[in-house]
């Protein structure tokens, strides 16, 4: 089976708040929008945000709608992004979990949760180049 990932959904109580949150905050752009769910194009798959009862139905899965123990990650080209970006996603509505330190094995770090509590991890590491395209690869 092909190592991949196509599609990561988070279910939202909001969706004008979470398009906020991603179009200011991050500076991403919807490939598609309707009442229910905003497409965003990342870089080899699609982040979607899906109103939670609508996502909650279509998995015939009631009850989940609060995110777990996971944080989704948002590499940056230079350790002085880091705050800066943290920053920005808060004033677009985000939370700061962890403002930027420097983690025991490296790199610089720091946390922010979007408006549904989905946690962010927002990271330079030298050791993980990323190319042009906005792909990142893992480094040792």
């Amino acid at each position: 089976m092909q190592q991949q990932i196509a599609v990561v959904t988070l279910g939202i109580a909001d969706l004008g708040r979470s398009r906020r949150f991603y179009t200011e905050g991050f500076g991403w752009v919807p490939v598609f929008e309707n009442a229910e769910v905003i497409f965003y194009q990342m870089n080899g798959f699609v982040l979607s945000t899906w109103q939670a009862a609508a996502l909650e139905s279509d998995m015939m899965r009631s009850g989940w709608s609060r995110p777990g123990a996971f944080a989704l990650a948002h590499n940056v080209r230079h350790k002085d992004d880091v705050q800066p970006t943290i920053d920005r996603l808060a004033a677009a509505g985000g939370h700061i979990l962890r403002p930027a330190d420097a983690p025991a094995h490296g790199g610089f770090r720091g946390y922010v949760a979007d408006p549904d509590a989905h946690a962010w991890e927002i990271a330079w590491n030298p050791a993980w180049p990323i190319d042009e395209n906005g792909h990142v690869r893992f480094g040792v």
